[in-house]
């Protein structure tokens, strides 16, 4: 396996478990472990097809183009459009949601080590610290994503086999499998395997490697999903859906992050796993705020046909963080609805509209090549249409 390999797969994998992986277990405690896994699977089969559904429109179109210049190619001025504002909505939930929670969590390891400092300071520092490392581009953020990932994977094992111990078969048995359709929980899967946004990126790294890029979008796809159900399984195994601490108050907590990892240490009061919980639920926030960051700033140079450095870069990165800080400060407390908000536009944007695009460049424009295409036909494209229109009205549902 290829360096580059390696690195398209960290990429792929850091702009999945970010935040979704500290929302999941709180958003899917009412369905109990094997709910869970269901919910799980059945989120990844679904967005794993729909990334090699925009890989093939991506193909069909020069390098470097995005999601804007895709829909625009094969769904027209309306299909572009209506890109454009579930993209931005998306993506600024997702940051949002990553600036809150990063903000949260670096607020409690400071406080708890006796540094006095407001939240909003926190996010700002959050923001400032991490955004400066998108501004120097997709190779530093590559370098920087692997050193991280490797810190995290080393982090999340290690922290898993400490807590395997504590697991409580009564705790993985609550819950009920009923609740599968819960929008809190159905919108939070649905982010937590986001980073489909990332595959236009990922193709000019790739630089025409197919085969490669291929690869890395599945690998980087499938060890989330074991990453998420091993993680519940801890989660839903040691803290009880009911009481105080309770996966139930959690959820609907102000501060999500701080109380999941407050739970564990009362519950489990074992520093060495206190620990790692921190360092592996910051270095979550931070791969994934790299790549969705990056993934934004690529997305408004492409829409705004703008260069990434020079005086344009002050417009491309300024629209890239300024409006979701802002959001954070006058609203911090937003993690979990945040990850909703994104959930309904992840459907929309990753679910719903790449198969009208494949669609319509398959049947209608004739831009589909010989080998880049996903077997399933018409049916596997008007079923994911379906499933994605009952899945929005869901999702609109929980967070009004």
């Amino acid at each position: 396996m290829n360096s580059k390999l390696i690195g398209g797969i960290l990429l792929v994998v850091g702009s999945t478990i970010g935040a979704g992986i500290l929302a999941l277990p709180v958003a899917t405690a009412e369905l109990g472990f094997l709910g869970s896994v269901v919910l799980l699977t059945s989120a990844w089969l679904i967005m794993t097809i729909c990334a090699f559904l925009i890989l093939e429109v991506n193909l069909w179109l020069p390098p470097g183009t995005n999601l804007i210049s895709m829909a625009g190619a094969t769904l027209g001025k309306t299909g572009q459009s209506i890109t454009w504002v579930v993209y931005l909505v998306l993506l600024y939930s997702i940051i949002c949601a990553y600036i809150a929670g990063g903000g949260d969590l670096f607020h409690y390891l400071l406080v708890t080590t006796g540094i006095p400092i407001s939240q909003n300071i926190a996010s700002i520092i959050f923001t400032i610290l991490f955004g400066s490392m998108v501004y120097l581009g997709m190779h530093f953020v590559d370098y920087v994503n692997r050193g991280l990932m490797f810190g995290k994977m080393g982090a999340f094992f290690l922290l898993v086999l400490f807590m395997v111990p504590f697991i409580s078969f009564d705790h993985l048995g609550e819950g009920t499998i009923k609740h599968i359709v819960a929008p809190s929980g159905i919108t939070v899967a649905a982010v937590s395997f986001g980073s489909l946004m990332i595959i236009p990126s990922l193709r000019t790294y790739f630089n025409g490697d197919v085969k490669s890029l291929r690869l890395a979008i599945f690998i980087g796809m499938i060890i989330p999903l074991i990453c998420y159900v091993a993680w519940d399984m801890v989660v839903l195994g040691i803290i009880p859906l009911e009481g105080q601490p309770g996966l139930k108050g959690i959820l609907h907590s102000s501060n999500t992050n701080s109380e999941l990892l407050s739970a564990l240490s009362v519950l489990l009061q074992k520093q060495s796993i206190n620990s790692l919980a921190k360092f592996f639920t910051s270095i979550c926030m931070t791969t994934s705020f790299l790549s969705i960051s990056l993934c934004l700033a690529d997305f408004l140079a492409d829409g705004l046909k703008m260069q990434k450095r020079g005086k344009e870069s002050i417009v491309v990165y300024g629209a890239t963080f300024l409006p979701p800080l802002l959001i954070v400060l006058f609203y911090p407390n937003g993690f979990i609805r945040a990850l909703q908000y994104a959930g309904v536009c992840c459907f929309v944007l990753m679910i719903f509209l790449p198969p009208l695009m494949v669609w319509r460049g398959r049947y209608h424009q004739a831009l589909a090549q010989e080998g880049h295409g996903v077997i399933g036909g018409k049916f596997l494209l008007a079923v994911l249409v379906l499933f994605a229109t009952l899945m929005i009205g869901l999702g609109l549902e929980g967070s009004i």
